[in-house]
């Protein structure tokens, strides 16, 4: 029990080395997921938008293919009424002819539609151009920024991981947890031990019969006001010195 309560220990104490590295990167690695995230969401709009004006110019293009065709089949429908023979032929091209009208007018206003909402697709597009680049120049910064801490820590951090793999390996799965339960909850720190009579995690009073028995190291303990689990000082001393 001695070296299982010594192991939760010992990961403790590397956990909180590996906390400090943390820290020290501050809000950097949240502030440049949060800037990739916004940088990545105006390349969707404008990639959207683009390909909306793409669309709409396509489509005016089938539009003015199928106006011409429209127009040449009225030449030709109007060339056709000096050429008919009764009253009942002169109706039908007369009909075509103001159907085609029709079409026409239809398809000319659409494609006055279709330019002003390319015309405004690409100006909103130009206006979002501006804020991008200004998000890729912060989010280049803040990236640099952190590689530098990164990498100033990397070999330390590297060394500590490694470490604490070793650690974790030999601590038992139920121990480890709840260890990595209370340390979620208890931001970070799962192990505390007896400081002046105290829990060191949340400086409540231990009852002096449990202080007696933790000394024991014979059993598994949790503080009665925070959970967090309790070792001996001669535990933490050893492990500390």
């Amino acid at each position: 029990m001695f070296d299982r309560l010594k192991i939760l220990y010992q990961l403790q104490i590397l956990d909180d080395h590996l906390d400090e590295l943390e820290e020290l990167r501050g809000d950097l690695p949240n502030a440049v997921v949060s800037l990739e995230d916004r940088v990545n969401s105006l390349k969707e709009d404008i990639r959207r938008k683009d390909k909306e004006r793409l669309g709409s110019v396509e489509k005016r293009e089938e539009n003015e293919k199928e106006i011409e065709k429209l127009k040449a089949n009225q030449k030709k429908f109007k060339a056709q009424l000096y050429q008919v023979r009764n009253n009942k032929e002169y109706d039908a091209l007369t009909k075509e002819i103001d159907h085609n009208e029709t079409q026409i007018s239809k398809l000319e206003a659409e494609n006055d539609s279709l330019a002003d909402l390319s015309k405004s697709l690409a100006v909103e597009i130009e206006s979002i151009k501006p804020m991008l680049e200004e998000l890729k120049e912060e989010l280049k910064v803040k990236a640099a920024d952190l590689k530098e801490i990164v990498k100033a820590n990397e070999k330390e951090e590297a060394k500590l991981s490694a470490r604490r793999k070793e650690i974790q390996d030999k601590v038992k799965k139920p121990d480890y947890s709840a260890y990595m339960r209370i340390r979620k909850a208890k931001r970070g720190m799962a192990v505390s031990t007896i400081r002046r009579s105290a829990c060191s995690g949340c400086n409540n009073i231990v009852p002096s019969q449990r202080q007696l028995e933790i000394r024991r190291n014979n059993k598994l303990f949790y503080c009665e006001h925070c959970g967090r689990i309790l070792v001996s000082t001669e535990i933490s001393e050893k492990i500390e010195a």
